[in-house]
């Protein structure tokens, strides 16, 4: 939902096939999209240039605008703590976790602020923490846990990110932004995965999950809840919880300009254009003509226009208190 390349410079080989990165890019760039991230928008907004992977340059020209450390899976618990805390193995690549990733930015803090002060970039830099933590309720749900049983995962979590948000203003970062999860019972993939015939299992006004929902605004209260108190341990710190699901909520209710917002614009033969089997860009899938007509790109990430959409409700209001670019202005 955020990795710009990373995830991609690790895989290597045609990570991530046309169409993937058709709409702004015209070619794939990395991301799980067909175009840009919610990163990449509050970059632009400042005037900056779409955030560039962090693996992908050592130097200091590289990252004089800034750069993206997200790893696509990447959990905000590392592995020994992934293990512990759920009792599954860690799956997929090396350990990319929240930590890991702090740690890679503290280690090219030097060449980032070459020709400055180290707390002259902090201060003058926006951070955006997240999202994270919802790779490891994926994965839970991969291994037929329980919302119940996942619930007990969401303290650990909420902690890893508020370790990695307390590090940073030690650091001297002074503005911070801190995602919550997704409005994860409206993707495509999770609609196909849990398909009820029970109506009452649905939302009645967006079409979604319910029980998956409430698992989302559970997390995010947690999450909500751990800022206030390091608001308290950081008075003269702007930490700004981003309500992503708020403001994705909203895409499921505005027919006009998402008439299909439950089908994934990308993907195999499935109820919701979703298949556990076909992925997008891979033989037998299809893709839609029109991109910005969906909030779902492939199934389980989301389109440009629905990232667009998520950025500006940061960005100017109403789902980031105080908006962000009150905060700079």
């Amino acid at each position: 939902m955020t990795d710009t390349g990373n995830a991609c410079r690790l895989i290597g080989g045609n990570c991530l096939p046309p169409p993937f990165g058709e709409t702004y890019f015209h070619q794939p760039s990395g991301r799980w999209c067909d175009g840009r991230m919610v990163v990449d928008f509050i970059a632009q907004a400042y005037g900056l240039p779409t955030m560039p992977p962090s693996m992908g340059g050592n130097t200091a020209d590289y990252f004089k605008h800034g750069a993206n450390f997200a790893v696509a899976a990447a959990r905000a618990l590392n592995n020994s703590a992934y293990k512990r805390v759920t009792g599954m193995d860690p799956p997929g690549l090396d350990d990319h976790s929240l930590g890991v990733q702090l740690q890679s930015f503290k280690d090219l803090l030097p060449i980032i602020s070459q020709g400055s002060s180290v707390n002259a970039v902090m201060s003058s830099s926006l951070f955006v923490v997240g999202e994270i933590g919802g790779a490891e309720y994926v994965f839970g749900f991969g291994g037929q846990k329980t919302i119940d049983q996942m619930k007990s995962w969401v303290p650990y979590i909420v902690a890893a990110i508020s370790s990695a948000v307390n590090d940073l203003i030690n650091l001297g970062a002074t503005t911070l932004i801190v995602p919550g999860n997704y409005a994860i019972g409206c993707a495509p993939s999770y609609m196909t995965l849990f398909r009820s015939n029970n109506t009452a299992d649905y939302d009645t006004l967006t079409g979604c999950l319910k029980s998956l929902n409430e698992f989302s605004v559970y997390h995010n209260t947690m999450l909500m809840k751990e800022l206030v108190k390091l608001r308290l341990l950081h008075p003269l710190t702007k930490i700004i919880y981003a309500d992503y699901y708020g403001a994705q909520s909203q895409l499921y209710l505005n027919k006009l300009d998402f008439p299909a917002p439950l089908y994934a614009c990308c993907g195999g033969p499935g109820p919701y254009n979703f298949s556990t089997t076909i992925s997008c860009g891979a033989q037998g899938s299809q893709s839609c003509p029109n991109p910005e007509n969906y909030v779902s790109w492939d199934g389980s990430h989301l389109t440009e226009a629905s990232n667009h959409a998520i950025a500006n409700g940061i960005l100017y209001g109403p789902f980031a208190i105080p908006p962000l670019l009150a905060v700079a202005s």
